[in-house]
């Protein structure tokens, strides 16, 4: 915890004194926070599985996206302070539900103490791989503080250029900084272990398709081919939506979408996964909902108003449990 007394997990390097209750650019201050958990069924195949990913997802954020589909938990502030071992005890409650990991989505800017509660879940019995769900926009140094409890990493590759990178992420040095964290989380997994069709250790490289921006995507796929290729399994989004902010005000196109998939063709990308172009904004989220997905994609296991909870098959439902 010592890195939060003038904190430089993230590369940003603020300085802020998170443990004397000043808050980052993440917006957070010493304590994990935390909006959400479920059962997830919207992840990779090898992710989801029969059982479903147990997703946890962090407040706060390192980046600041303007077109962020979690902004109510990575900008506004939303979630509930939880100790490590409440935290261990949300995975162990994960883990009987059936989850066949746990996703820790966004953690980057509480990496200490996530790394604590994953050891303390450990040690009370979790078994289950853990995954580690992220912008890539991280120091190699924090990241190394998670070799010995993260199976799994997934990283974001959101873009290469620095121009888009200041634009839409506020980080001009993001392709430099997610670059060194992807190829070091490569270096400390060394390669893929599955159980059944689940995977239980490895990599894989997430990379959403900005509409308008596809040479961006090129820049990417070319990077995958010559760094990660045989290394790390590569996701191709087409998922962006929308948001009314200053991002791109429109769907991918089903030009696009072709034109990318016959990149992958091109580079000879074919370890990996695409979406299928669906045109829609059903499946955003909305953290103020005890499940903030649909039914069909998860079931709600935890919620920051409500603590434990489980949705009686109704989107809006919730019943205080104690798992």
């Amino acid at each position: 915890m010592e890195n939060l007394r003038s904190c430089t997990l993230c590369p940003r390097l603020c300085g802020a004194g998170r443990l004397e209750g000043r808050r980052g650019f993440c917006g957070e201050g010493a304590e994990i926070r935390i909006a959400s958990a479920s059962i997830h069924r919207g992840e990779e195949p090898p992710l989801s599985g029969g059982g479903g990913s147990g997703t946890v997802f962090v407040s706060g954020c390192t980046l600041g996206c303007v077109f962020c589909q979690n902004y109510q938990i990575s900008r506004s502030g939303m979630g509930r302070s939880v100790s490590q071992d409440e935290l261990a005890g949300i995975f162990l409650a994960l883990g009987e539900m059936g989850a066949e990991n746990i996703n820790i989505v966004t953690g980057s800017h509480a990496v200490p103490a996530l790394g604590e509660a994953i050891r303390a879940a450990r040690r009370a019995g979790l078994q289950i791989p853990v995954l580690w769900n992220s912008s890539a926009y991280e120091n190699p140094d924090a990241l190394f503080l998670l070799r010995d409890v993260v199976d799994v990493w997934l990283p974001d590759l959101k873009t290469l250029d620095t121009d888009l990178a200041a634009r839409f992420f506020r980080a001009p040095d993001y392709p430099e900084a997610a670059e060194k964290a992807i190829l070091a989380m490569m270096d400390m997994q060394g390669g893929r272990e599955y159980r059944g069709e689940i995977l239980q250790r490895g990599v894989i490289i997430r990379h959403l398709v900005l509409p308008g921006y596809l040479e961006s995507t090129r820049k990417v796929l070319r990077w995958f081919a010559d760094q990660a290729q045989g290394r790390a399994l590569l996701s191709v989004m087409t998922q962006y939506t929308p948001s009314g902010g200053s991002g791109p005000e429109r769907f991918v196109n089903t030009r696009e979408y072709e034109t990318v998939l016959n990149w992958l063709a091109e580079f000879g990308i074919d370890d990996g996964f695409y979406q299928e172009l669906v045109q829609d904004s059903a499946w955003l989220p909305d953290f103020n909902r005890a499940n903030p997905f649909s039914s069909e994609l998860s079931v709600p296991v935890w919620h920051w108003r409500y603590g434990f909870v489980h949705d009686c098959h109704k989107e809006d439902a919730y019943v205080p449990a104690a798992l």
